[in-house]
């Protein structure tokens, strides 16, 4: 009798040994979630063309790590995309070949993509008829993203568009539009892009291109982990970027620190009637 005693004893101090175990288990992994502050949280990434997605992977690859629902659009197909190194012609099998090649960056990122199908140059070289309506359609298309998707956060290409490009600076300008259209009701931020001026070598790329850092008061740091998917994913834009360029990418985002800079759209919180405050 007192062996069966023991025996039930024994099970049962088993099972409370085991639901204790349980119990720090869920509490330890519900811990690492409360960690990560931006888990549930949705952001919309948003450029021109076919590897544009590059100046931002490490942190887009960072919040898909710690949670974040990430999707990327990308407006153009990348068909005008020629260089001296591809020896590829422009046009429709240069679409083919980049579209391909986003679809591989985007998966190695982790990223939802949204691959849009605006031409290189959204038809400037068609004038006023052409032009006009294709980035009319385009802003109307990216006003309809992001109600659906109904991002906490936008990234995009700011007025220097990182090169100069006028598919960036309209690009980002065309998600500014859609953002400053109306007053969204989830309280969605809106960040630009920026290249500290700093980091820029030359005088006359300072002024083109530079910001000063008292303007990107947002600075990311990303790890290690999410450098080498960065690398992974520019690495799939084989009709873009030299196997030389990818081997020296870790490289040149270590140069200044890993941290991605960006510029907050900080929109006025009162009426004023003067200019001269």
């Amino acid at each position: 009798m007192k062996r069966i005693e023991k025996s039930a004893t024994s099970k049962i101090k088993l099972i409370q040994s085991f639901n204790i175990l349980l119990i720090l288990l869920v509490f330890k992994t519900n811990a690492i979630v409360a960690q990560i502050p931006d888990n549930g949280k949705t952001l919309l990434a948003v450029f021109a063309h076919p590897d544009d997605e590059s100046t931002v992977a490490p942190i887009l690859a960072k919040y898909v790590r710690e949670g974040v629902k990430v999707h990327l659009v990308i407006a153009t197909d990348g068909r005008y995309g020629t260089n001296d190194f591809s020896g590829l012609e422009g046009g429709e099998g240069l679409v083919t070949i980049r579209k391909k090649e986003m679809k591989c960056a985007a998966e190695n990122l982790g990223v939802e993509l949204i691959h849009l199908n605006y031409h290189d140059q959204l038809k400037s070289g068609e004038g006023y008829d052409g032009h006009i309506p294709h980035v009319r359609s385009l802003v109307k298309e990216i006003y309809h993203i992001v109600e659906r998707i109904k991002p906490d956060a936008i990234i995009t290409w700011g007025p220097d568009g990182g090169s100069t490009h006028m598919d960036h600076r309209l690009v980002g300008a065309s998600v500014t539009q859609v953002y400053v259209s109306k007053k969204w009701d989830n309280g969605m931020d809106l960040y630009y892009y920026g290249t500290p001026a700093d980091q820029v070598d030359d005088e006359e790329n300072k002024i083109l291109r530079g910001q000063d850092k008292d303007y990107l008061t947002t600075q990311i740091d990303y790890t290690e982990e999410d450098l080498d998917k960065a690398v992974a994913s520019l690495a799939c834009h084989v009709s873009q970027v030299t196997p030389e360029r990818v081997a020296g990418t870790k490289a040149r985002r270590s140069k200044y620190g890993r941290t991605i800079y960006l510029r907050k759209f900080v929109g006025p919180d009162e009426i004023s009637d003067t200019l001269f405050d």
